[in-house]
């Protein structure tokens, strides 16, 4: 096959794998399409952590008709017997006769070892077709695998004078409502929901996606040094338990007490390294992509931190004024300042949505 139709197989792999998103922590959205004289005859995604992986869902699907078909998926195959059998042997066990994998396992014990087992038993491989689009839909699998944190995505909502919220900090609704559908999208793609304490007072948010499509997701609150308000939504909701404020040590005893009550968490950490130490725990609970959706000063203090892997922003038409600004007391110098690679830009609505990543970041 020519690399037209290789792509055109691969993008439809890509959005097996978006299916994914959300869904599979701590292991990576994948998905895989089989195809077999130029017709597709099975596809397949990674729906949870301990199930079948796509290839094997493709596979099953495709059954004795994948003798001498290829096999897209966007990630390499597994090699190696972890919750379930390595998806290498399914693949030979079927027959198929062709491999295009979209990019390598990001893990460097792995990287590349189930495509030379592929090779050595005389299949096909092709590496690297829509990598780029592959290894941005894995970024938080990679961050994850190679620095033990998660991948941090910070939303903003601005108006085009870079206003979060007008003079008396109210906020809803600065966006259209497409934009607000695009951030429930997010929220679904990401393992946890983070805001500072200020949104919590200003906004008192459910910080959970609107369908939440069976997501399960963490919501985090940066807390302060004040108490956070108890009849808070995420602490009252049915989803109190999936709550986790995080807090310096000594932060509020008779709050934190209440709180815990409630079922939700309280972290208490190194009130100088808060964020640093919080990016830490919770890639050790398997966390891979937190979403914080503000304020301002969270947002600088992210950004301070080194914590931002993208920043997604929301433009609306409207001037606002006053002081509420995307960065909190956070400041630069312009030739110090944090500064962004543009990845992507459309209109949502009556706004403008764009994407982008730290400038010294390989994407």
């Amino acid at each position: 096959m020519n690399l037209a139709s290789d792509q055109v197989w691969m993008q439809q792999a890509l959005a097996m794998a978006r299916r994914g998103l959300g869904l599979t922590r701590p292991n990576p959205p994948v998905g895989a399409v089989i195809v077999k004289n130029g017709r597709k005859i099975a596809q397949g995604y990674h729906r949870r952590a301990g199930g079948p992986h796509a290839e094997i869902v493709a596979l099953r699907q495709a059954g004795s008709a994948a003798r001498g078909a290829t096999l897209y998926v966007t990630l390499e195959p597994c090699s190696t017997h972890g919750r379930t059998p390595p998806c290498t042997e399914a693949i030979l066990r079927a027959g198929i006769a062709r491999v295009v994998a979209a990019t390598t396992d990001p893990n460097p014990k792995h990287a590349g070892r189930g495509l030379r087992l592929l090779r050595k038993a005389g299949l096909e491989v092709r590496l690297g077709v829509c990598r780029v689009e592959a290894n941005t839909l894995i970024a938080p699998f990679a961050c994850h695998m190679l620095h033990h944190r998660p991948f941090f995505t910070l939303k903003l909502g601005l108006s085009v004078d870079g206003r979060i919220a007008d003079h008396t900090h109210s906020s809803r609704w600065i966006t259209g409502p497409a934009a607000r559908k695009e951030v429930q999208a997010l929220r679904r793609a990401a393992d946890a929901i983070m805001v500072g304490a200020g949104t919590v007072r200003h906004d008192n948010p459910s910080l959970w996606p609107r369908p939440d499509g069976q997501r399960n997701p963490w919501r985090i609150i940066i807390a302060g040094k004040g108490p956070l308000p108890l009849d808070a939504q995420v602490f009252n909701d049915e989803h109190a338990k999936r709550t986790i404020v995080a807090a310096p040590r000594g932060w509020q005893p008779s709050c934190a007490q209440i709180i815990r009550g409630k079922g939700a968490a309280v972290l208490e950490l190194p009130a100088k390294s808060l964020l640093a130490s919080l990016a830490r725990e919770l890639g050790n609970l398997g966390i891979m992509h937190v979403l914080c959706e503000g304020g301002g000063i969270l947002a600088g203090d992210l950004l301070q931190a080194g914590l931002v892997d993208e920043l997604c922003i929301f433009f609306s038409p409207v001037l606002i004024g006053g002081p509420v600004g995307a960065m909190g007391l956070a400041q630069w110098k312009l030739n110090v300042a944090p500064r962004f690679s543009l990845r992507e830009s459309r209109r949502v609505g009556h706004d403008l949505f764009i994407r982008m990543t730290p400038a010294t970041a390989e994407r």
